[in-house]
């Protein structure tokens, strides 16, 4: 028997969402105090590795209290598989370096503990509540135009690559990095790179902006914090290295991008007209119906 595609957000995901949404703002600790990380898995230096890590971790914190109040599915699934690539990089990395651990910190245990479990409940949330996606254009809602999917395609492959440099061949990263990194420290920032890389492409797919928004601006929150960061671990930057510019240029130029991309699309949605035409191409009967060009 099909499951009705009503766009409900289940209560196993709910659940999900509750579980998971305490650890990560815990572990916001790392942006807020970045030179005290003696009660996590294992200490981290400099202090720009941390703050990307917490940065991140708020971020995904915001995204599952958004999935524990969300009226719609289709609005919160988007997520779902950035983060389950993000924890099959976490995985990846922690099995890789079981030795640069604290294993006598109770953080280790948590961080192994998440990270064994996460891989499998996260996408199994995402698979069951899945078949509750109307997957039409809402009423009221537009897609992105094509040539914006093709600039977040772009986008994202361009991470994807990265991530995967830094988790599978770390040494490669580390001469080039543009802060000192760990053999761990580069594989784990390869999950802060291939998280966002999914986003985009997931972007790139589904294209509806009603299902975008709140993971968008999740990503947004991100971006902000590490920028920020940027500017608090200034000194841990090597200044003669061109890639200490291209990164801090490339996340300003990144959440610029996508704050005009939020707003153009917010104000595109509040076009009654355009939202009547897009409503209508997404129809496939008012498609078939099209009179033919002679």
């Amino acid at each position: 028997m099909h499951a009705p595609r009503d766009d409900r957000v289940l209560r196993g995901t709910r659940v999900v969402a509750a579980l998971v949404v305490p650890f990560l703002l815990a572990a916001f600790g790392l942006w807020i105090v970045p030179s005290r990380t003696d009660w996590f898995a294992w200490t981290i230096r400099p202090d720009m590795t941390p703050m990307v890590m917490g940065a991140g971790y708020v971020a995904g914190a915001f995204f599952f209290a958004r999935v524990l109040v969300a009226r719609c599915w289709h609005r919160v699934h988007l997520g779902f598989l950035p983060v389950t690539t993000f924890t099959i990089f976490m995985a990846v990395a922690t099995l890789r370096n079981l030795d640069r651990f604290d294993h006598g910190r109770a953080a280790f245990w948590v961080w192994a503990g998440l990270y064994a479990a996460t891989p499998v409940v996260v996408p199994a949330a995402w698979a069951w509540n899945r078949r509750r996606d109307p997957r039409e254009l809402a009423p009221g809602d537009v897609r992105l135009p094509d040539a914006v999917r093709l600039a977040l395609a772009a986008a994202g492959v361009g991470q994807l690559v990265v991530a995967l440099v830094l988790l599978v061949s770390p040494s490669t990263m580390i001469d080039v990095w543009p802060w000192t990194v760990s053999p761990l420290t580069a594989a784990v920032l390869g999950g802060w790179f291939a998280l966002p890389g999914v986003v985009a492409l997931m972007m790139a797919i589904d294209a509806r902006w009603g299902a975008i928004r709140v993971t968008l601006d999740s990503q947004l929150l991100g971006l902000a914090l590490i920028l920020a960061a940027v500017g608090r671990a200034w000194d841990d930057f090597d200044r003669s290295n061109a890639l200490t510019y291209v990164f801090t240029a490339g996340i300003a130029l990144l959440l610029l991008a996508l704050l005009a991309l939020r707003i153009g699309m917010d104000r595109r949605r509040c076009r009654p007209a355009e939202t009547a035409r897009a409503a209508r191409a997404s129809h496939p009967t008012t498609r078939a119906r099209r009179p033919r060009r002679w």
